[in-house]
């Protein structure tokens, strides 16, 4: 069975950083992709960004470009959003998602549209000023 546990959440203040994990297991092969969504306080799941494990190759929205990045460590299988320059609205419940597809860019953006296969249970991320 595939799992996903994340970990990094906590409080921050805004304009700081803060790094969050996770690992993947019971994936089949190393072609897959990892993803990030997140869902702030009444409001709907947004995902975020993706990359592929095969490749590297990634996806952002408009709203996370240059502020976050990710990437990935794929011994460990463990995927990283490295997110800088927190605003009040990054306050939220932060999911590691990832789908058994093959990973390209295009692949990419339509698992972050769509939404992905399989699910972490969140990290919280709240931001203070």
């Amino acid at each position: 069975e595939v799992q996903l546990v994340e970990s990094g959440g906590g409080l921050v203040q805004t304009g700081g950083s803060l790094t969050l994990s996770c690992a993947a297991s019971g994936f089949p092969s190393d072609d897959y992709v990892m993803g990030w969504f997140r869902q702030a306080p009444g409001k709907e799941r947004e995902g975020l960004l993706c990359i592929s494990m095969r490749d590297a190759s990634t996806y952002y929205i408009d709203s996370v470009k240059g502020r976050f990045t990710v990437s990935t460590d794929n011994a460990k299988n463990t995927a990283y959003l490295q997110m800088n320059n927190l605003e009040l609205e990054d306050t939220a419940v932060y999911h590691c998602a990832a789908s058994n597809v093959h990973g390209t860019n295009e692949v990419c953006r339509l698992e972050v549209t769509h939404g992905m296969d399989y699910w972490g249970k969140g990290t919280l991320v709240t931001v203070s000023s």
